[in-house]
């Protein structure tokens, strides 16, 4: 599998999300080639500021491995993540993090502008399937609007 691929599979995670009302971001963490993680927003689910699709997925994977560092891993998100969620994965070592589309009002640039949040070692991709992504979030938004 492939960025493209784990992304898809993240959507999926985001359309959860679309489909229990929350903001349709979702995340899956990856390890050798397999997904150690999912997650989505549950932000009014678990009526928690904090359950955002990164920490979730975050959560799920230190379990699956018990550990609390994830060097190997690559997290995949649909959005690009806000400032809490970069702390989260900045303090799990991520080796890699892939997000799609860009978050112009709560992602990290709004806070950081380019400086890079996450852990030194880490690598950055953006834009693997932002036009989904970034639909996903029109639609959801655009039918709350009417």
């Amino acid at each position: 599998m492939d960025d493209t691929d784990f992304m898809k599979e993240a959507l999926k995670q985001a359309k959860l999300a679309y489909d229990a009302g929350e903001v349709p971001v979702g995340a899956i963490v990856a390890w050798d080639n397999k997904i150690i993680g999912r997650g989505h927003n549950q932000v009014e689910q678990l009526n928690d500021s904090t359950a955002h699709a990164e920490m979730i997925a975050l959560t799920s994977a230190f379990n699956t491995l018990g550990s609390k560092y994830l060097p190997g891993a690559v997290l995949y998100v649909t959005v690009e993540p806000c400032l809490m969620c970069c702390g989260a994965m900045y303090w799990s070592k991520l080796g890699r993090i892939v997000y799609g589309a860009e978050d112009i009002k709560n992602g990290y640039h709004k806070t950081t502008g380019e400086n890079f949040p996450f852990h030194p070692k880490a690598e950055l991709v953006r834009g693997v399937l932002a036009d989904e992504c970034a639909q996903l979030m029109k639609d959801f938004f655009a039918a709350r609007r009417i």
